[in-house]
């Protein structure tokens, strides 16, 4: 009888982690940042069918890194559990940091079980609060891990070198322009320390604004808005001024 070939869980776990990075980094990277009246979502993707970033809940947003169809998925059961949970107490019960902990407990099961491989995903739950120091965004990698993040962060891709360019440029109260020029420079840069220009085809823009006077807050920034936000700083005013109509829940994509 042969001897079963051993690996010690220490080492499943490892591989198990590197197979999972490797699968996100593959992926165009998405930066979220907090502005002056709400919290941005900026992502590389020139589709305009498939999405990165959507609705999940009045003042709840969703992005995601990694396989669509994975993600999808983790998408759609935060939609029908903000649901249920906002039908059966309050609306005012359903908070990130609840559906965060959702994630957290259906990624880390998954990643823990030797009978399926683990997601290839790296997700961002944020929330809009009634003023700046209420935000809540929390990033949570493939194994379940949350961690809770202010001012910027950014995920997959080269999201270390976009997170460290981020941390230095960032500051509180920046405009919707400001912030949104920040993500896009910050996306432009490639691994070898050189710049490509991404324009307004090419990217994925969405807010949680606290300013809109109804319970959803979240808002794609489309067409004309948002090639007048990528323009020089004078015409950033005007295009802020501007509202789209609000989105609610769509698929995801990755490329």
């Amino acid at each position: 009888m042969t001897t079963p070939f051993y690996v010690s869980p220490q080492q499943a776990m490892a591989d198990r982690a590197e197979y999972a990075r490797k699968g996100i980094a593959r992926g165009r990277s998405v930066v979220v940042l907090q502005y002056a009246d709400g919290i941005v979502f900026v992502a590389e993707n020139p589709s305009r069918a498939l999405h990165k970033v959507s609705e999940i809940y009045d003042r709840i947003a969703f992005a995601a890194v990694g396989k669509y169809n994975e993600f999808e998925n983790l998408r759609i059961g935060g939609v029908r559990y903000a649901d249920l949970r906002g039908y059966t107490y309050d609306r005012e019960d359903v908070t990130a940091r609840g559906l965060a902990n959702v994630y957290a407990q259906t990624l880390g099961t998954i990643f823990s079980s030797a009978a399926e491989k683990p997601y290839e995903v790296e997700l961002i739950v944020a929330e809009v609060g009634e003023g700046p120091e209420d935000d809540q965004i929390y990033r949570l990698p493939h194994d379940g891990s949350i961690v809770d993040e202010h001012g910027s962060v950014a995920v997959g891709g080269n999201a270390d070198q976009i997170s460290s360019y981020l941390d230095q440029r960032h500051r509180d109260g920046m405009t919707l322009a400001e912030a949104l020029k920040l993500a896009v420079d910050s996306l432009s840069r490639d691994n070898n320390g050189g710049e490509r220009s991404l324009t307004a085809e090419q990217l994925e823009v969405a807010v949680l604004d606290r300013t809109r006077p109804q319970k959803r807050k979240f808002k794609r920034v489309l067409g004309g808005q948002l090639s007048r936000l990528l323009e020089p700083a004078e015409g950033g005013a005007d295009a802020e001024a501007s509202a789209e109509s609000p989105e609610g829940s769509s698929s995801e994509s990755e490329d």
